[in-house]
């Protein structure tokens, strides 16, 4: 109804009627839905059906990384309640096909999240703003990892890094731009209608359009890095298997895989992880391992 987005620009109080007229809604809804956000703070009530925003309100309004990020992490929340029928239904065995999990279950489709997420544009942008969002403040790993000696290749044709499910290249263009004496060709691969919506990729970037389930083409055989960032962990050890092999047949003798990801202790994980690994196996089927 996008109520917040109607009653923070108004700048003073409205009605009920007034809130519902301008979103074009039932009136008695949006006075027990404004009744409830009054009791957590986001209104004040100030007579009979008449609300006036709270400061904290506007976080809730379009265009909000908040706003974004309950919109996102509530839409994960039917999944999660039905997650004991979904056990109760498979002998309480742990997921380990993302194609067929608590996602599946609960949405009652056989396709996997990210395309069954593709289908639900609100939902997506939400998405994508969250893991904006979650990469704020993360420490970049050119900064811990020796990329200039390990990524070194005598020849400037050969391929120095494939950025596996790397989305338009944001990646693989950061890394050139910090270190651009960089030798080598440098390569984002993701599915074609990702890589299609690359703009402007800059000098000695290439895009390749491939679906990791399927063999790596020819073009990024023999290359000196493999490079996955937080790729694995959408994935469980099923799919995550193949993406692996698929990669190792096109290594040669001196090529490295490079494995950026969020990973567990072995004991004493916070509150945040675990949630985190709950929320994998909900959506994905899949685990932040240790």
């Amino acid at each position: 109804m996008k109520l917040f987005d109607i009653a923070v620009p108004a700048g003073g109080p409205m009605t009920s009627r007034e809130l519902a007229d301008k979103a074009g809604t039932d009136v008695q809804l949006v006075s027990r839905v404004m009744r409830m956000l009054a009791r957590v703070a986001l209104f004040s009530e100030i007579a009979p059906e008449t609300f006036l925003a709270k400061p904290l309100a506007g976080v809730f309004c379009t265009g909000s990384p908040l706003r974004e990020a309950v919109i996102y992490l509530g839409s994960q929340a039917s999944a999660v309640a039905l997650l004991p029928e979904f056990f109760a239904k498979n002998g309480y065995k742990n997921p380990g096909d993302a194609f067929n999990g608590p996602w599946q279950f609960a949405q009652r489709t056989d396709k996997h999240y990210f395309d069954w997420l593709s289908g639900q544009p609100i939902l997506q942008t939400a998405f994508n703003n969250v893991m904006g969002i979650s990469r704020m403040g993360q420490v970049d790993w050119t900064e811990f990892y020796p990329v200039e000696e390990r990524l070194k290749v005598d020849n400037p044709e050969r391929t120095a890094l494939v950025d596996v499910g790397g989305g338009v290249g944001h990646d693989v263009a950061a890394l050139k731009s910090k270190l651009p004496n960089l030798q080598g060709k440098f390569v984002f691969e993701d599915l074609p209608i990702v890589v299609d919506e690359a703009k402007e990729t800059p000098e000695g970037i290439v895009g390749v359009g491939h679906n990791f389930f399927g063999p790596q083409p020819e073009s990024v055989r023999g290359a000196k890095a493999y490079y996955l960032r937080t790729v694995l962990h959408d994935w469980p050890d099923k799919q995550a298997s193949t993406i692996i092999k698929n990669i190792k047949d096109v290594m040669v003798e001196d090529s490295i895989l490079l494995l950026n990801e969020n990973m567990l202790p072995e004991s004493g994980v916070s509150l945040y992880q675990a949630e985190l690994d709950i929320a994998m196996m909900t959506c994905f089927s899949s685990l932040d391992r240790t």
